[in-house]
């Protein structure tokens, strides 16, 4: 049963993390498009007009709500608000991250602890929250989460020094296979989008300060330029409904062909 052919989606609640701006914000409007009601989690202040905004353009309901992602309290309220004014949550994408660039002989352990704690065990904390409520309702209804890993776990992207962030995204790609063969039976399924270079929000900021960076960056893509992030909307919703049922513990890189050569 694949479902709505043009509304994949339609009639599910999508939690997303990192939701507040670029990529995160990004798929929210492609699951919106897909159909889904969406919630919007993140640190930034900003979450609610984001999700104000989302609901105005797509005329779903949306939902922001503030949440520490590596907090269990702060993720269990969440999902309590979600339930609340949403309902249960079918699709989650953990999309949440931090990076840190300092070289590995400058970098704090108190620096290595925050990009792990919320890129790895934010994506856990979040996914187990929301398997927990999925085991509980009972509904029969499939589940699917899709966390946002990056080419970075498979290939160290130069010149820019990353290796808690490199080591992070390879840890999420782990955990979305080990989370996927675990929770199958219970009907969530687990994959990862592996994204590359693309314009989002953060790095046309830290391009406008690294020209030459970005040029580099350009210079190693096969395909000549940075990715849209709307060009990932098909591919998260392909991954969130049932079109891509036989698909599980993936982590698809979208990077340009940049890890192929």
């Amino acid at each position: 049963m694949l479902g709505n052919t043009t509304e994949p989606l339609l009639g599910r609640v999508a939690v997303v993390t990192g939701g507040a701006r670029g990529l995160g914000y990004a798929m929210a409007e492609a699951l919106a498009s897909g159909g889904a009601e969406v919630a919007l989690l993140d640190r930034l202040d900003t979450v609610a007009e984001a999700a104000d905004a989302l609901e105005s353009a797509s005329g779903r309901r949306c939902l922001g709500v503030s949440v520490d992602v590596a907090s269990e309290a702060s993720v269990a309220a969440a999902f309590d608000i979600i339930g609340e004014r949403l309902g249960a949550a079918d699709v989650l994408v953990n999309s949440a991250g931090i990076t840190s660039g300092a070289p590995l002989l400058d970098t704090s352990t108190d620096d290595w602890r925050r990009v792990l704690d919320v890129n790895v065990t934010g994506t856990f904390v979040t996914s187990r929250e929301f398997a927990r409520r999925h085991v509980e309702a009972d509904r029969g209804n499939p589940a699917s989460i899709v966390n946002v890993s990056s080419m970075s776990a498979f290939a160290v992207n130069i010149p820019q020094t990353q290796a808690a962030y490199n080591t992070s995204k390879a840890a999420v790609s782990m955990f979305t296979k080990s989370a996927a063969i675990e929770w199958w039976p219970l009907g969530i399924r687990v994959n990862a989008i592996a994204p590359g270079y693309f314009a989002s929000d953060m790095t046309r900021d830290f391009v406008a300060e690294n020209p030459e960076m970005a040029d580099e960056w350009v210079r190693r893509i096969p395909a000549g330029r940075m990715g849209q992030p709307e060009e990932l909307g098909d591919l998260l919703v392909y991954l969130a409904s049932e079109r891509s049922s036989y698909v599980v513990g993936q982590s698809i890189l979208i990077d340009g062909g940049y890890t192929s050569v």
